[in-house]
């Protein structure tokens, strides 16, 4: 990584949505983080005060849009405000898990796509460029008129398992549209894939209807970008064991375990369970069987490129 000079002025500020996540990247930059007030009046709304001089500054702001997604939302935005109207050079929003993704087409009549929607508010807001890690859906990138790195969280996880040297594995995808995340870890592992056929008759539900590929005997290594209630994938889980698998893996860049995804996931025949520092993990995942990998250093080595305009490209394939 190439070293962050005082001349050139950069700045990582965070909200309160993954504190520790901006301190390891400011670490991984050898500068301070950066200071700003974040909190609240009594009735709730949002206040921002900025405790740097930001005049000409390169800001990077870092912060998920995890839970309480709206709260976390409105603190991106007000601090993109805040930094802007102090006449900051350049505003990039660094946003390891990008909310509200999950409706990003009209599926059917009267759907908002919220994913467009948050684009055109943080265009708005006057950020000037994107950090971002797995979104949702690729697409997602063209929403903006503005830069969009986007990251993937699949090379740490990739580097994980082979150092683990699973023997006779397979990559499972929990369903159709996860093909290409589960062939781009297959590929890295240097074993097969296989798909799992389901359906989702309402959001958070799943049925299983086929599993197309060999799992019989096979080290079984789900991937996905999310894990929200976790039913999906102990679901799937289950159809494995039942399939003949031997032991079960999940993986995962955004580990958002909401509603009763601890608990299931603790108590489901999954071995392992492996995912990212995009956001914080839940204080009642306290099991073993949760690994957390970092995505700090690959996030400071974009600033670090986006910072001396070099090229971010060859952490795109990493």
């Amino acid at each position: 990584m190439a070293p962050i000079t005082k001349e050139m002025n950069v700045q990582v500020f965070t909200g309160s949505a993954n504190r520790a996540l901006a301190d390891e990247i400011a670490q991984y930059l050898h500068i301070a983080p950066a200071r700003a007030d974040v909190g609240r009046f009594s009735d709730g709304e949002i206040k921002v005060i900025i405790d740097e001089n930001v005049r000409g500054a390169d800001v990077f702001i870092v912060q998920p849009t995890s839970t309480p997604i709206n709260d976390h939302l409105m603190e991106l935005l007000i601090m993109i405000d805040a930094v802007r109207r102090s006449s900051a050079k350049r505003i990039t929003a660094v946003i390891p898990y990008y909310g509200y993704a999950r409706q990003d087409r009209k599926t059917r009549g009267r759907e908002p796509i919220t994913a467009k929607l948050v684009a055109n508010l943080l265009t708005t807001a006057g950020v000037g460029r994107i950090l971002t890690v797995d979104l949702h859906a690729g697409q997602i990138q063209g929403f903006f008129d503005i830069p969009v790195d986007h990251l993937s969280g699949i090379p740490i996880i990739a580097d994980y398992l082979l150092s683990k040297k699973l023997k006779d594995a397979v990559v499972v995808s929990p369903d159709l549209g996860g093909v290409t995340r589960a062939r781009n870890l297959a590929e890295r592992l240097g074993v097969p894939i296989a798909i799992i056929d389901k359906r989702r008759p309402e959001p958070n539900v799943a049925e299983i209807m086929n599993v197309i590929g060999k799992v019989q005997g096979k080290t079984v290594i789900m991937i996905d970008d999310i894990i929200d209630t976790a039913g999906t994938i102990v679901l799937g889980a289950t159809a494995m064991l039942e399939r003949g698998a031997t032991e079960i893996y999940a993986c995962s860049t955004h580990a958002i375990l909401s509603g009763p995804a601890v608990e299931r996931l603790t108590k489901s025949p999954i071995k392992e369970v492996v995912v990212t520092n995009t956001i914080p993990l839940r204080p009642e995942a306290k099991d073993p069987k949760f690994k957390v990998l970092s995505i700090g250093p690959i996030l400071a080595e974009a600033i670090s490129r986006i910072a001396q305009d070099l090229s971010v490209s060859a952490l795109f394939t990493r």
